[in-house]
């Protein structure tokens, strides 16, 4: 009989195996191959568990449970979004996730997702671009600097074409420093005074602002014919960042509608108020952008399948590359009805010792 594997043993990727990762990979290569993960998944949307992510909401903020399953492998994402985290000193958005087999139960994967999140969410944007936007888009403007800028820059980049960003940020200083990290990766870069200046002429518009509440990021006179809208900010109830005339002026695409309706920017429009959703576009069951002059928006506010999508693509890598660590997370005896009897010989192990 084959010896019995360690099955309390789950593979754990920390924040510092999860920089290594993405480094060793190379970030372009990284957002490059997990868009592609995505793809696959959202070609087989029908496959999964789909429900609106568990959140509890706060004055401060929000923590948030998704979870989703294709029937053979089960993740979820814990996450919080909390923006006034910033001024002590910590981040917005931390999140770990765990991947596991449904025929048992077990966990597979335990792993960091705060930069996680940052990657697949900046993949996904892109995903959604190359569907949506111009084929001739080279110029994004950026409103909102925060730490997922960089990630967005770099996925549009790699996956989009994008080669011109224009950056603006109520706080210059955060402008100033995403154009210092993105010095030398292949983007021309400016810093604009106003995101009236930021958005002009620019192919794709992203919004990725942090406040919790209504706001006019974009103004419908800043949106001309032909632009892609990728609004990433608004993703909870009471947070969104267009104007609603901007609403009406475009075909919008959703991940999962019940999710988005309350969450996304069409919580300011009716609740049948017509959408697309963005998996049928990628599947080839329906056309996304039809004309040069339409106006595309993505309504983006994170579904759970992408961060499935993110688990199943860590999980291929971390065996190649060795870049995670044993946890013993959970307690399996041999014998699976004697868990006390574990309990037992521990303390005969101890007074041995």
């Amino acid at each position: 009989m084959a010896p019995r594997p360690n099955l309390n043993i789950v593979p754990f990727v920390s924040v510092e195996h999860m920089m290594q990762l993405v480094l060793d990979v190379g970030i372009e290569t990284f957002l490059l191959e997990l868009a592609a993960v995505i793809e696959e998944d959202f070609r087989r949307w029908e496959a999964f568990d789909k429900t609106p992510r568990v959140a509890a909401h706060s004055p401060d903020g929000v923590i948030e449970l998704m979870p989703t399953s294709d029937g053979q492998l089960y993740g979820f994402k814990y996450v919080n979004g909390h923006p006034k985290n910033t001024r002590d000193g910590l981040q917005t958005v931390t999140a770990f996730g765990i991947l596991s087999d449904v025929a048992s139960g077990y966990p597979l994967l335990l792993t960091e997702m705060t930069i996680l999140t940052a990657l697949r969410t900046a993949a996904m944007s892109a995903v959604a671009a190359r569907h949506l936007a111009r084929t001739d888009s080279r110029t994004m403007a950026l409103i909102g600097n925060g730490a997922q800028s960089e990630f967005q820059a770099l996925a549009f980049k790699a996956i989009v074409g994008i080669e011109n960003l224009r950056l603006y940020d109520l706080d210059p200083t955060a402008s100033e420093r995403c154009a210092r990290n993105l010095s030398g990766m292949g983007l021309s870069v400016k810093v604009c005074r106003s995101s009236q200046g930021a958005v002009e002429g620019a192919d794709v518009i992203t919004t990725v602002t942090a406040d919790k509440q209504y706001a006019t990021i974009l103004s419908d006179n800043m949106v001309g014919p032909g632009t892609h809208i990728n609004a990433v900010g608004g993703d909870c109830p009471g947070k969104t960042e267009l104007h609603r005339d901007i609403l009406l002026r475009s075909e919008i695409f959703v991940e999962y509608p019940p999710q988005t309706r309350i969450e996304g920017e069409i919580q300011q429009l009716g609740p049948d108020h017509p959408v697309k959703e963005l998996w049928e576009v990628i599947a080839g069951r329906i056309e996304g952008r039809r004309s040069e002059r339409e106006i595309t928006l993505f309504d983006s506010v994170g579904f759970a399948v992408e961060d499935f999508s993110a688990l199943r693509y860590v999980r291929s890598k971390i065996g190649v590359t060795g870049l995670h660590q044993g946890l013993d997370l959970l307690a399996d005896p041999d014998e699976p009805r004697d868990l006390f009897g574990m309990l037992l010989r521990c303390e005969k192990r101890l007074k041995a010792a």
